[in-house]
């Protein structure tokens, strides 16, 4: 625009004396009026207006925009900008994220640690980023956080730190915090004493706490939360911390009824056969206690350590198998776990499941939702599913390869069938192809 504003102003000032002449200086007046309105639209932009459009930039665009003018680096400054916040700390060598620029980290602690709420760590595998993690996280003494999350976006990352140099980092936040009411801390050295100080400083506020693969942390550990934190709805851990006891004092009267429980059943010992048993009677308490707790399990075990699992009633409401799955398992799962909403099976080998599927879809009414992926399921038998289950099936995720023809049907023709059963379109997944 101004360069076209400066053509006008030449080809008006060269016209021939005879042609009637604007008043000089008109235009140029009128452009610099113009350039400078918006310059004071941009600046005396309502502060509210600024906050919301630095919340919607990416940090690095946020600290240039700091520097355009004096009102947008108090914006900048301002605390509500700086109540959620996530630590990027990596090797620029092997990370595909930017890491956080240490001035920038020292201006937060300098300026903002108190207006930290919501603060996450994501670090990469090298043992570097996660001791720089637990340096910032030892600086946060004026802070008043309300959920914090450890965030490893590969392994081992946090584990490689010493013990003594991460729980002493930790528990500065869980002293200092005294707000805390959401915890991720999973894959790190956390243990029990630690566990104790986060209780004895947040136990009237914690809500969630999240913490699988904490080898340090021992049933104790959880029952002292369990005992204490009144208010927890969600919980975390591995089933090897899992046992009866646990179970019966999240079913006391004095605790407050939980809403989610995941456990993550992975081998404490790679190649571990013998995995302990849950008694029904500790599974019913926690029922009777909190009927409508949702319980989701994730399993990474090999066949042969399934054999503790599903001998008799269990209220799992979820089921995750990230590994190969045996047929005599998810047999058993039709027949003792009638809670169940949703079922996911990344493989089982080359076994049909038909018989296994259809005795789900008549025992379990609850189930909403089914993932397959590298196993086989006649077309007839899938189809007969997906009628039993009828329109309640909220999420089918088959992928196209799992479906096996028959005398009836082609995997062409499924779609249709299910289609009609659901009351909707539906297509099986496709593999894509690069």
């Amino acid at each position: 625009m101004k360069r076209n504003n400066f053509s006008a102003v030449n080809k008006v000032v060269q016209t021939p004396p005879v042609v009637k002449q604007p008043k000089r200086g008109l235009c140029p007046s009128l452009t610099q009026t113009h350039v400078l309105s918006v310059l004071l639209d941009w600046g005396t932009l309502p502060h509210h207006v600024i906050l919301q459009i630095f919340q919607y930039l990416p940090l690095i665009d946020r600290a240039r925009a700091s520097s355009v003018c004096r009102r947008w680096n108090e914006v900048f400054h301002t605390p509500d900008l700086w109540r959620k916040f996530e630590f990027e700390l990596n090797q620029s060598a092997t990370s595909y994220f930017k890491s956080t620029h240490p001035d920038l980290i020292q201006q937060i602690i300098k300026r903002h640690a108190a207006h930290l709420q919501y603060v996450s760590f994501k670090v990469d595998s090298s043992t570097e980023s996660a001791e720089a993690a637990c340096d910032i996280l030892s600086q946060l003494v004026n802070c008043s956080i309300q959920t914090l999350g450890l965030i490893s976006t590969a392994k081992p990352s946090f584990m490689n730190v010493p013990k003594s140099h991460f729980v002493s980092a930790l528990t500065v936040v869980f002293v200092n915090s005294k707000s805390l009411s959401s915890i991720k801390i999973e894959d790190t050295p956390v243990d029990d004493p630690s566990l104790k100080i986060l209780v004895a400083n947040n136990s009237d506020t914690l809500r969630l706490l999240k913490m699988s693969s904490c080898p340090h942390v021992s049933s104790d550990g959880i029952l002292c939360v369990a005992d204490h934190c009144q208010g927890l709805k969600e919980l975390a851990l591995n089933y090897y911390i899992l046992s009866d006891e646990l179970l019966l004092a999240l079913s006391s009267e004095t605790h407050v009824n939980l809403e989610h429980l995941r456990i993550d059943v992975v081998s404490e010992n790679p190649g571990q056969v013998k995995f302990h048993s849950i008694k029904k009677h500790s599974w019913d308490a926690l029922i009777k206690h909190s009927p409508g707790v949702n319980i989701v399990m994730y399993f990474f075990l090999y066949e042969e350590e399934f054999e503790t699992f599903f001998r008799e009633e269990t209220p799992v409401t979820h089921l995750y198998f990230g590994r190969s799955v045996s047929r005599t398992i998810l047999g058993r799962i039709g027949l003792h776990c009638s809670r169940l909403i949703e079922l996911v099976v990344c493989a089982n080998g080359l076994q049909p499941l038909d018989t296994e599927l259809i005795c789900i879809a008549k025992h379990c009414k609850n189930l909403t939702a089914l993932g397959l992926s590298e196993c086989e399921v006649s077309c007839s038998a899938f189809i007969e599913f997906v009628r039993l289950c009828g329109r309640r099936l909220t999420q089918l995720s088959i992928m196209e390869e799992v479906l096996v023809p028959d005398d009836n049907y082609t995997p062409d023709e499924v779609h249709a069938e299910v289609s009609k059963h659901l009351g909707r379109v539906w297509f099986p997944d496709v593999m894509p192809i690069w």
